[in-house]
């Protein structure tokens, strides 16, 4: 207790500001080559929301001290970990918290218990715990770090409690990266208060200095506070936004096949070539990226200067990277078709496309392009490279040259000069042919990058093993073609 007279060391939470009040919004400085400006009318999955974002509270201090309905403790499978959230807690509750904690019988990771505060301002403790993160098992760890904020989140309405304290549950010891747990937290509790936002009155995200810059940065992804936050924040939300909890889409779940959506047609703002989108066709290609051969047409008739078609060129990728940010890709990702690995004897990233995972008779290959925007636009900033497995791929896998193409077409000009080299590994002669005669008659600039690669043991002389994460039935066949010999790097259980 204080001695009579002296201030409390405790915080109350509604002398807080809010998010909303913090300060004005301001644009994102933390990316290179923002969006232009009112070029695509799309909304963000995370709307702007003033009701939201007036329960919503970033604190740089101590969550022990905060003084609202409970708070949440972050710890081990015991409930007996020691780092400074925990350490702070047991402090400020006293003893009598350690004897409550010995009748739960520990906590499972994902899972929350609930406990007296005791000498805490708070009435209750939730405690968690949070995974341990390795990236080879990073789809269960992202898993389980939803689960915890979600069932926190769920004890808390159980309860009716009107606020809740957060720590960052994901401690230095877990070794979970910051910025990618702060992703899960964020979009979770965002989800959890457009449902029940009526049974929160706060929300506190109590961080320290370490933290607070990765809050400060992704808050606005999440719980934009102005429509203009919303259109600059899109282009970077991560490509798995989770589905309508904010749960992370396992590759385990079923494939959903849906129809392609509808693209309203409103063009009726746009100026100059963009002004004749009508006469081109209904088709969202043709939309997006305008008529092609009439704007080569005028070049030639020098109506259009080469300066001018780069700029219509990035207008055209920037609208479609807004329609990849704003898209429900999940049932893209699920497929786990392309994802990043580790990187190259050179320290470039590495990318994987594994061909058997792209079942293209049964998908919308236009979210499939959307997928590939949305994920490699951020890797294609740096030198990077692409490994290509077309191990056991057939008809149904093949993707259409023309779709290759487009997709040629499409992407921003970092994508072709940052990719330094394509590994095509266990080519058909198939294969070899079709590669041919795409690189030497569609598109130019890509043969020389291409490299056949018969074996993971000669792929494993550009990239450690240990840096790609390989599909099971590829290194089965490969065993079976050329012999056992990666038993020293297991593959991942993910893929």
């Amino acid at each position: 207790m204080d001695p009579l007279g002296a201030p409390s060391q405790f915080v109350d939470v509604d002398s807080l500001p809010g998010w909303s009040d913090a300060c004005e919004a301001k644009q994102l400085d933390c990316h290179q080559s923002p969006v232009e400006k009112a070029q695509v009318d799309v909304r963000s999955p995370f709307p702007y929301r003033k009701d939201i974002n007036e329960k919503i509270i970033l604190w740089k201090g101590d969550v022990a001290l905060l003084n609202c309905t409970a708070i949440v403790n972050t710890s081990n499978e015991t409930l007996t970990d020691k780092n400074p959230v925990s350490e702070s807690i047991f402090m400020h509750a006293g003893p009598d918290l350690k004897d409550e904690l010995q009748k739960l019988k520990g906590c499972r990771t994902g899972e929350a218990k609930l406990t007296k505060g005791f000498n805490l301002a708070a009435r209750f403790i939730i405690h968690t715990v949070g995974p341990k993160y390795k990236s080879r098992y990073r789809t269960a760890a992202e898993s389980s770090l939803y689960s915890c904020y979600r069932n926190v989140l769920q004890l808390a309405k159980e309860q009716a409690m009107c606020s809740v304290g957060f720590c960052v549950i994901n401690t230095l010891k877990r070794c979970y990266p910051l910025e990618d747990a702060t992703h899960i937290a964020l979009r979770t509790v965002r989800r959890f208060l457009e449902v029940h936002g009526e049974t929160l009155e706060k929300v506190v995200f109590a961080v320290s200095e370490l933290e607070e810059a990765t809050y400060q940065k992704l808050l606005p992804l999440y719980f934009p506070r102005s429509l203009e936050e919303e259109a600059q924040s899109l282009p970077y939300l991560p490509a798995d936004i989770g589905n309508a909890e904010g749960e992370p889409v396992v590759p385990e779940r079923q494939i959903r096949i849906t129809e392609k959506p509808g693209v309203p047609d409103d063009a009726s703002d746009e100026e100059g070539l963009e002004a004749d989108l009508s006469f081109i066709g209904s088709h969202a290609f043709a939309r997006m990226e305008g008529d092609v051969d009439k704007q080569r047409r005028l070049i030639l008739q020098g109506q259009l200067s080469e300066a001018a078609l780069q700029k219509q060129h990035q207008r055209n990728y920037n609208r479609w990277l807004c329609q990849a940010r704003a898209e429900d890709l999940s049932d893209i990702a699920s497929l786990k078709a392309l994802y990043q690995t580790g990187v190259d004897n050179c320290g470039r990233t590495v990318m994987v496309v594994v061909g058997r995972n792209i079942p293209v008779t049964l998908i919308d290959m236009e979210k499939a392009l959307l997928y590939f925007i949305h994920v490699m636009d951020h890797i294609a900033v740096k030198e990077y490279v692409l490994v290509y497995f077309h191990t056991l791929t057939n008809d149904y896998n093949q993707l259409d040259s023309n779709f290759l193409k487009k997709l040629y077409d499409v992407v921003d000009a970092k994508y072709k000069r940052n990719l330094k080299a394509l590994y095509f590994v266990h080519p058909t002669f198939r294969s070899k042919v079709s590669a041919w005669f795409f690189t030497t008659f569609t598109v130019s600039g890509l043969k020389d990058k291409i490299h056949y690669v018969e074996s993971l043991q000669q792929l494993f002389t550009a990239i450690p093993p240990e840096q790609i994460d390989l599909p099971p039935f590829v290194v089965e066949y490969d065993a079976r073609e050329n012999g056992p010999y990666y038993s020293s790097y297991p593959p991942s259980p993910d893929l």
